[in-house]
């Protein structure tokens, strides 16, 4: 529904655009779930090795496209902010979709030919899925990893500067009467996707860089739980309820 009514402008922002394809990208994510549902309930995988591996990156494709899109809009709502709209806009559907599949592209030509290679040479278990930790003892397997974690945390850190920075600029523009402007509960927004990837996405790579540097079988489960986390990223439709949702706490709280 969200989809066809963003579809319905006949001008698509970069905005728009990403919040189509993280539609797209929770929907297949969610199609994975219940395999892992199966495998964790009976602890007992069917399915063979190779499909195995393909739910396994699906985690993974799902948790960096996100954060691509995260990325993508608070970008967009920064440059926003300091007044260039007028640059972000998609004039053409051709125009978006290439744009778009031009990001799936990247991750996917990225994230599968790493997963089929994926512990290649490991002794494998046909009824075991998801443990594919051994594959850290390669050396180049492991400072992808550092690579891959140091890239994204870094991102995230600017951003969340760069949020705090507008959101500072904006409290201090209005002052007390921050809380009943629009530039102020747009900023919120933002600070919701922040803080999305602050829970979502930070702990998994954070813990990474631990599970990469001293792997030990143990440790599998663990990484499967911080992985699980960046699951709940699919609730991030919520802050489209805006300030609908937010307003009337304010009142009840903070009128009196």
């Amino acid at each position: 529904m969200m989809s066809t009514t963003l579809m319905s402008t006949l001008m698509l922002s970069v905005t728009r655009v990403s919040i189509i394809n993280l539609l797209v990208v929770h929907a297949i994510f969610l199609l994975t779930v219940p395999f892992r549902v199966y495998y964790y309930s009976i602890n007992n995988w069917k399915l063979g090795f190779s499909f195995c591996k393909v739910i396994s990156s699906m985690l993974h494709v799902h948790m960096y496209l996100s954060f691509i899109f995260y990325a993508i809009i608070l970008c967009t709502r920064y440059l926003a902010y300091f007044e260039w709209r007028l640059r972000l806009e998609f004039y053409r559907d051709l125009h978006a979709v290439i744009a778009s599949v031009a990001i799936w592209t990247i991750i996917l030509a990225t994230v599968i030919p790493s997963t089929i290679t994926y512990g290649l040479g490991m002794a494998t278990n046909n009824n075991q899925c998801f443990a594919f930790g051994i594959a850290l003892y390669d050396t180049n397997v492991k400072v992808l990893n550092y690579i891959i974690c140091a890239v994204v945390l870094l991102i995230w850190a600017a951003l969340a500067s760069c949020q705090c920075y507008i959101l500072w600029r904006v409290c201090r523009k209005h002052g007390n009467l921050s809380w009943v402007h629009q530039e102020f509960w747009a900023q919120i927004k933002s600070l919701c996707f922040v803080l999305i990837m602050l829970l979502c996405f930070v702990p998994y790579q954070a813990f990474r860089i631990y599970y990469a540097c001293t792997f030990w079988p143990g440790l599998e489960k663990v990484n499967e739980v911080f992985l699980a986390i960046t699951a709940f990223s699919c609730f991030d439709m919520l802050m489209f309820a805006g300030r609908g949702l937010w307003r009337p706490v304010y009142k009840i709280c903070c009128d009196s």
